[in-house]
């Protein structure tokens, strides 16, 4: 038997203690292997867990909430969409191209998994400053490159993002993959293996080295020398998973799987043990029958490889010899390896030999972990000194236009196939959300967003207004929310500062999500985001991604000008709010001020208000406003429809500031509407009623963007030079 010393486990030496304690006896390797995959943060939350109740996870679409593959929402029509959020940080900082890839595909095996097929995928990344950083814009190139490739093969359209820029994440880049899938009501599995008796059948690709511990090596900082742990980064195979995914729709459309599990985190150690524990059952499994691609694997090896493209099956055996002919047709490998139990037990064999004999209960539920908080230092000790006002506010906006996080993200969609799969109806960079055609003549919309900078600032409401930015895109194409899922990114969370951080997070997003009636249906946390050579963590970086529904309309609404003469109506209160704004950041180099604040009971009547606008049909344009504040909201519906706008600055709902303050300002709860003058004044009056800051500001048409003060110019850029600074920014950058 091995020393435990030499096992390079993640296990702490109270949980060590722990595990010796509850069994009541010296683990063998395979056992200790197995709970640490388990007991790891990135498989068990145990440092997040009770933290993560705060959420409210039952909502009035909600099917299933968070604890299993993804979240299920009802759509309609006996129809229902399922959503979820992965991440693959450490091994995208180490191979861009695969650990990227690798993300797509475990995401895609949890819409899968929950019997959905998967119609759209969305990417959410961080970079460190491209525009300073060679290294940055490798990853950066690779990982999307990476994805691109593995959605591309699989033919499933990558269809939003959003991508942010920060010295903190030149070591730790952040790549967050999502995907939502649709299916019939009747038709969902769950990963639980409830009948006793039944098979369990392994299909997909062979099992070998790669992704060993990878649950492991995701549960701790990168280490300086991260090429040493290069053999923790899975291998994709987007050709198999096309096959799986064949393959499994129509096991599902036939009805003949009890049960389904991705072997994601922690491979056989993971899919097996929480089969067992949500089916209230036990596992046996026989190692020698699973298909390896190297033939000296260790059972240890085998039970925590994490090699791609492999989903676990829970089969009756009256249907198993239906499911090996649709397996055998589409050319999916496939073994017997095990059978469900009632005994409550995880027990693996080698050749007959028992190797491993775990109570479920004791793999499932690790000690949980309250680390200590302190609010950090830098948030009592930061000073309140602003930067003056540039002179020329044009030249400002176009700098703002061609800065990497505001300019043009055409260089990374236009490498992804956004239009496979014929629902797309919203194409990348024409919303401010993706909306997928639905077969029951409904819409989906599909959004992700993230405020690093704000966060940063103050972490309670950079959360929450993350979450409101998400539900003010849905709603600007004429959505209603119906869920979200989120994704927490923080450094090492033994450090307070960090814990505290991520407790402020969970808190502010969690009051958002009640006061506006959101359900959060699933979500991530990936701890350990931090250089542990430098000691220093990324920014704290919460994730969301929305869908809404739109229904009664024939079209979503879209951000672009269209008519010359049309009114444009701006909603609601700018407020001095620049703290973690782009203008700060990229402008003025400068982080300090204060950052926006959120009110979860006024968004909540403003987002009924506006849908029920969009719904009668006189809004002909919507964008709301967030990065780069009015101005650039302004100018990007200028870019969109290639006509200019005309805009008092005087008119804008807010207290007295200073120009630079008004235009860049990132206040939330705000969105810009265009109506013909008939319908502006309907829009108008339902807005009075209602109780909601609002003006109409000033009408389109034209060739510049003009915005003036009691009849003197404040901002005047032509349409066109304000198109070219936007479109070329971020190929400016990359050299493209």
């Amino acid at each position: 038997m091995a020393k435990l010393e030499t096992l390079r486990l993640g296990l702490t030496p109270e949980e060590v203690s722990a595990v010796r304690t509850r069994l009541g006896r010296e683990p063998t390797e395979v056992e200790w292997s197995i709970i640490d995959a388990e007991w790891s943060e990135h498989c068990s939350y145990k440092s997040s867990r009770a933290l993560l109740k705060q959420f409210p996870v039952s909502g009035k679409r909600v099917l299933v909430g968070p604890g299993y593959d993804a979240g299920v929402l009802d759509i309609g029509g006996g129809l229902v969409a399922t959503v979820h959020i992965e991440s693959h940080n450490h091994p995208s900082a180490i191979d861009p191209y695969g650990g990227a890839a690798t993300g797509i595909g475990g995401v895609l095996r949890d819409i899968l998994s929950m019997g959905t097929r998967p119609i759209a995928l969305v990417d959410v990344l961080r970079f460190g400053r491209i525009d300073r950083s060679s290294r940055s814009q490798w990853l950066m190139r690779n990982v999307v490159r990476g994805i691109a490739a593995y959605g591309n093969c699989v033919g499933i359209p990558t269809v939003a993002g959003e991508v942010e820029f920060d010295d903190s994440f030149e070591r730790n880049c952040l790549v967050d993959v999502a995907c939502v899938g649709i299916g019939k009501k009747e038709q969902l599995v769950f990963g639980e293996a409830k009948f006793v008796g039944d098979l369990l059948v392994l299909a997909g690709g062979s099992t070998g080295r790669d992704g060993i511990r990878g649950a492991t090596f995701a549960s701790k900082n990168l280490a300086k020398d991260s090429e040493s742990e290069r053999s923790s980064v899975q291998v994709p195979d987007p050709f198999m998973k096309k096959l799986i995914l064949d393959a499994l729709i129509e096991i599902i459309e036939r009805k003949l799987a009890d049960g389904m599990k991705d072997l994601g985190g922690g491979g056989l150690s993971s899919a097996l043990s929480e089969l067992g524990s949500k089916g209230g059952t036990g596992m046996e499994v026989e190692l020698s029958k699973v298909i390896l691609r190297e033939a000296d694997m260790t059972p240890t090896e085998v039970m925590i490889s994490e090699s791609q493209e492999r989903m676990m099956l829970v089969l009756s055996p009256r249907k198993i010899e239906e499911v090996f002919r649709v397996l055998t047709k589409y050319g999916v490998p496939y073994s017997v390896m095990g059978e469900v139990r009632d005994d409550g037990m995880l027990r693996v064999r080698e050749n007959k030999r028992v190797v491993a004999s775990l109570p479920m209960d004791l793999v499932v539920n690790p000690p949980l972990i309250s680390w200590p908080a302190k609010k950090p230092a830098y948030l009592t000790k930061r000073g309140m000194h602003l930067p003056a006002a540039p002179k020329n506010l044009g030249k400002v906006l176009l700098r703002l236009l061609g800065s990497p996080g505001i300019a043009s993200k055409r260089w990374v969609y236009e490498q992804y196939d956004h239009e496979v799969g014929v629902r797309t109806v919203t194409k990348p960079g024409r919303g401010d959300a993706a909306v997928m055609r639905l077969p029951n003549g409904n819409f989906l919309a599909i959004k992700a967003d993230g405020n690093s900078k704000a966060t940063y600032l103050d972490p309670y409401s950079g959360a929450a207004g993350t979450v409101s930015e998400a539900c003010r895109n849905v709603v600007a194409v004429g959505a209603e929310p119906m869920a979200m899922v989120d994704h927490l990114q923080v450094g090492d969370p033994a450090d307070p500062g960090v814990f505290w951080t991520f407790s402020e997070m969970i808190r502010g997003m969690a009051d958002y999500c009640k006061g506006t009636g959101l359900p959060v249906v699933g979500g991530k946390v990936s701890f350990y985001n931090e250089d542990q050579s430098t000691k220093r963590a990324i920014k704290p970086s919460p994730v969301v991604l929305v869908v809404g529904l739109v229904e009664g309309m024939a079209q979503p609404v879209h951000p672009n000008f269209k008519r010359e003469g049309e009114r444009i109506v701006l909603v609601g209160e700018t407020l001095r709010e620049l703290g973690g704004s782009d203008y700060y950041e990229h402008i003025h180099e400068f982080t300090g001020g204060a950052s926006p604040g959120v009110n979860p009971s006024r968004d909540r009547k403003l987002f009924k208000s506006i849908h029920r606008l969009m719904r009668s049909g006189w809004i002909t344009a919507a964008h709301d406003c967030s990065s780069g504040g009015i101005a650039t909201a302004l100018a990007e519906m200028c870019i969109w429809g290639a006509t200019g706008a005309t805009v008092e600055a005087d008119r804008i709902p807010s207290p007295a500031m200073a120009f630079d303050e008004l235009l860049f300002s990132e206040s939330h709860g705000r969105f810009i509407l265009t109506a013909p003058p008939n319908q502006a004044a309907k829009l108008v009056e339902e807005l009075s009623r209602a109780r909601i800051p609002h003006s109409v500001v000033g009408e389109v048409g034209g060739t510049k963007l003009r915005i003036s003060s009691r009849s003197k110019g404040v901002i005047s850029v032509g349409v066109e030079e304000m198109s070219d600074s936007w479109a070329r920014g971020l190929a400016r950058v990359l050299g493209d």
